[in-house]
């Protein structure tokens, strides 16, 4: 099938899916999450051929651990499932409603997007998570992976969709387009009439061709050059553990933190030891001129502060004031997510008001920048923009308003 026909048979059966029920989406999550546990040898199989190609080919570490599967990591896509089956159905909520003076009700309500083409790298979980989120919310979906995870997404989407048609839904639900060629990416990109949003999840290559080359409307999600600020007022040992678990928890995620900032009143103290900490677990660390006197460090170039490191990597810079934290952050920073460490309110209030990101932590790690950590279940992107969706996106981010008027004869 091409492009146009795949996304065809899509239209169709978001109409389908529009006006089904809670039970009957939930019913068919929990069946897709049956299903995938029982596929969970063959899943790993196809896996285990895309990272040993990916190896072949010379893919990166961090690609390769964000392309690897394991039965643990099925398993908690298919917890992923039902975590978003137990999640209240945004269709049909009313967002407004009210009655006006001629007597019209006029009622605004949650209804799906309709046909949400996602394009992304490397991450056989994102099949997953995109197909849940989805399917709760009434969209049928267009999966187009990267050509690393071809065979992976091409096993998932079979287990998934094979049981979506069994638990009664159209078999057009979940499609997965060819990754065999660029091609089909152009063809969602201008599909406009079939496919009624794309989102990218990827780096910054990826997200730039999209959003430079749709002709149907994109949601943006966003590159993760996410900065911490320790504060004078900051407690040492927190700043410590923060900083230490927002780069090293999982430094191939977008939530990671890659700069680290730190008031020049506490530095002397404070450098020496979260130096020596962030060495200790791994970090080479890329520093402005105090910090590259420090042993190890590498002196610091424009590209550093700019950089999504995505590894075992961080830029540190002293700064004179919270003001001068906020105006590198501005400069350099992509509106995902900021951090501040500090005891002083007043400080939590500046920053926090000053700071233009989808995302902002006060005294606690960028990596909860999630949306299952802020209890979305699965979510679908990050968003980094500031129309219809910014930060975690989940169920009512995939959904767009009617406005239902009721009269009784009325004419105008």
């Amino acid at each position: 099938m091409s492009v146009e026909q795949i996304a065809r048979a899509a239209r169709d059966a978001a109409a389908e899916l529009a006006p089904l029920t809670r039970a009957a989406k939930d019913a068919a999550l929990l069946a897709l999450a049956d299903a995938l546990v029982e596929a969970t040898e063959t899943v790993l199989a196809a896996n285990r051929r895309d990272v040993q190609r990916g190896r072949t080919e010379g893919l990166s570490e961090t690609m390769l651990d964000r392309l690897a599967l394991s039965a643990e990591r099925v398993a908690a896509m298919a917890d992923g499932l039902r975590d978003v089956a137990a999640l209240p159905d945004p269709i049909g909520e009313v967002i407004r409603g009210y009655r006006l003076p001629n007597g019209l009700q006029v009622r605004q309500i949650r209804v799906p997007l309709g046909v949400v083409a996602i394009i992304y790298e490397a991450r056989p979980n994102v099949t997953v998570d995109a197909a849940g989120l989805t399917l709760k919310s009434g969209n049928a979906v267009l999966l187009r992976g990267s050509s690393s995870a071809r065979e992976s997404n091409a096993a998932l989407v079979e287990v998934l969709a094979t049981a979506a048609e069994k638990a009664g839904l159209p078999a057009a639900t979940i499609q997965l387009v060819p990754a065999d060629s660029r091609d089909t990416v152009t063809e969602l990109l201008h599909a406009r009439g079939l496919v009624d949003v794309v989102i990218p999840r990827g780096g910054a290559g990826l997200i730039r061709h999209v959003v430079e080359n749709a002709v149907v409307p994109v949601i943006e999600t966003g590159v993760g050059n996410c900065h911490i600020y320790v504060d004078k007022a900051a407690d040492h040992d927190m700043a410590e553990a923060i900083t230490v678990n927002a780069k090293t928890s999982r430094p191939s995620v977008c939530n990671a933190a890659e700069t680290l900032l730190v008031h020049r009143d506490l530095a002397e103290e404070f450098l020496p030891r979260i130096l020596t900490a962030l060495q200790a677990a791994g970090v080479t660390v890329h520093g402005d001129e105090t910090i590259a006197a420090y042993d190890g460090v590498i002196p610091a170039t424009d590209e550093d502060w700019a950089e999504e490191y995505l590894s075992l990597d961080m830029a540190v810079a002293v700064v004179d004031s919270i003001e001068a934290a906020e105006a590198h952050i501005r400069r350099w920073g992509t509106g995902h997510t900021e951090a501040i460490i500090t005891e002083s309110q007043s400080a939590a209030q500046h920053f926090v008001s000053h700071v233009d990101s989808a995302a902002v932590m006060v005294n606690a790690s960028t990596r909860f920048t999630d949306g299952g950590e802020f209890g979305f279940g699965a979510e679908i992107g990050i968003s980094t923009q500031k129309l219809h969706a910014r930060g975690p996106m989940g169920l009512p981010e995939l959904t767009s308003t009617t406005y239902v008027v009721t009269g009784d004869g009325h004419v105008r």
